[in-house]
């Protein structure tokens, strides 16, 4: 049955993930002691999953390979989200080797693999039916086809009337794509949820709380996360709710942004107001940093 606010429709990547803690900084022409593991992973679909550990009925159009397409599916689907996966005639699925430091912190390795290809052809307008809100993941910008793709999911979006949302997703992709390119992009999107990285280069200014409004005053609403710090809000060029980070032992910071955008989103859905919803996010974010790899504990 679908939830009061409608179903969640998030477009975006599936990416098989390869964990590595490391014991210590990492030792060029040598090795470095690691504990390594194989888990599921991609921004779009971490987004998915913690949406719907938060109470959403959520939908993931993605692309993957052959080679773990049935792994994804079931995984997904154990977590509550319903897939639409297309699976590539020739592509691998993506591949992200995320090097976690003794800090928590990540780097990663990005083979795009399927996810480069999702594009046009994937949409089909009978995946709007029930939805409350439609979420692009900034890694579906990264590529042409998955650009045409925003476009296509935005336009029909806005005309039934389902209000849009856009994580940037990647300052070095973002950097590499332009600013002005990407909000060409994701023009007619009304929420932004950028990392306080991402924030200054979209805004072009250093203070958070100022590219918090100038980015609300181009999309409407803009909520920009600052780690452990919490995260701020805006609309409108106002900011509107200043959200302390939640205290905990981070052990893997890898997915902690898509905890916070899957858990305000499914707050919004479910009535929530723009600061509640913040606060829903920054609490399931402090959550995510707990558990290795970027999907919720499953029990």
């Amino acid at each position: 049955m679908t939830g009061p606010g409608g179903v969640l429709l998030v477009i975006g990547d599936v990416a098989t993930d390869i964990v590595a803690l490391l014991g210590g900084p990492l030792a060029p022409a040598t090795d470095t002691a690691a504990r390594i593991s194989l888990r599921p992973g991609g921004s779009a679909a971490n987004t998915a999953a913690w949406a719907a550990r938060s109470g959403a009925e959520v939908r993931l159009l993605a692309r993957v390979g052959a080679d773990f397409a049935d792994w994804h599916r079931a995984e997904l689907l154990a977590c509550g989200v319903h897939p639409v996966l297309t699976v590539d005639p020739q592509a691998a699925t993506a591949t992200v080797i995320a090097l976690v430091d003794a800090a928590a912190e990540r780097s990663f390795l990005t083979d795009s693999g399927a996810a480069h290809h999702l594009g046009p052809a994937d949409w089909d307008p009978a995946l709007l039916a029930g939805v409350g809100r439609l979420h692009l993941s900034g890694y579906l910008l990264f590529s042409a086809p998955g650009r045409a793709l925003a476009r296509v999911a935005i336009t029909a979006a806005r005309a039934a009337g389902v209000p849009v949302s856009v994580d940037p997703a990647s300052t070095g992709f973002l950097a590499e794509l332009g600013p002005a390119a990407f909000l060409a992009a994701v023009a007619g999107a009304q929420l932004l949820l950028p990392n306080l990285a991402e924030a200054r280069l979209l805004s072009g200014t250093a203070d958070p709380a100022r590219a918090a409004e100038r980015l609300s005053a181009d999309f409407g609403q803009a909520v920009v996360t600052l780690g452990a710090a919490g995260a701020l809000a805006a609309e409108r060029g106002e900011l509107r709710a200043v959200v302390p980070g939640v205290a905990t032992a981070a052990v893997d910071s890898t997915g902690a942004g898509d905890a916070f955008t899957g858990a305000f989103l499914a707050a919004r859905l479910a009535g929530a107001d723009l600061a509640a919803a913040t606060a829903a996010g920054c609490r399931t974010g402090a959550t995510a940093v707990t558990v290795i790899g970027g999907r919720p504990a499953r029990n």
